[in-house]
């Protein structure tokens, strides 16, 4: 299913590592929990979690070096996918209590607070993924993954002109208001859900993400 590919789980102190270890073992990959420089760079695959607050996250991931092996695998069309606070960081920017924090401006936008009667998002929900998604293929239109976050980006604003190059896919979901809940763009793929939590259907997305590898 896999062939045995190489995914490191980058470790800076902010995702839950084991259970996404355990989740793309479970799909057949070698799974590295580490934040050793040369192994997260090698790898077939680097996965970035993240839980907690955003600007947290942003610390250690930059304590950790782990701006710099992003945005070195990815100018060397290697493949990152982040999770959760783990997708967020990859925007422009977040705002939490009125604090706005840097991002790794990889894709442009704001992380900032839901508007719902009920905050935080935490449960089952569906998402809407472009019919070309490469991340959802094979899933059911109705299949169900697990969310638990209080922000999220409400608008997508990345533009692609040169048709050589294949558009972004985003998917959404609505709780309150439509948010990104995936994006697959070239190298870097992020959900704001948890696969590792969401039962078949996250096992599913995992390994289309493992074979593109």
């Amino acid at each position: 299913m896999s062939d045995n590919k190489k995914v490191v789980v980058f470790d800076y102190g902010f995702g839950n590592v084991r259970s996404a270890e355990r989740a793309l073992a479970h799909v057949g990959a070698d799974v590295e929990i580490t934040r050793d420089f040369d192994r997260a760079m090698n790898a077939d695959g680097l996965l970035v979690p993240g839980v907690g607050a955003f600007s947290a996250c942003m610390d250690g991931l930059r304590k950790a070096r782990g701006e710099w092996i992003i945005g070195r695998r990815l100018s060397g069309g290697r493949p990152v996918m982040g999770i959760c606070v783990g997708m967020q960081i990859l925007f422009e920017r977040g705002i939490e209590h009125g604090v706005e924090t840097e991002g790794l401006d990889e894709w442009p936008g704001t992380v900032a607070p839901l508007k719902a009667p009920v905050v935080p998002h935490m449960g089952w929900n569906t998402v809407r993924a472009p019919e070309d998604s490469q991340l959802f293929a094979g899933l059911d239109p109705e299949a169900r993954f697990y969310f638990v976050h209080s922000y999220a980006v409400h608008d997508w604003s990345l533009e692609v002109t040169n048709p050589k190059i294949r558009a972004p896919r985003v998917t959404w979901a609505t709780h309150g208001e439509p948010f990104v809940a995936a994006v697959e763009n070239g190298a870097l793929w992020a959900t704001q859900f948890h696969p590792e939590k969401s039962g078949d259907a996250g096992a599913q997305l995992l390994t289309n993400w493992i074979e593109t590898l």
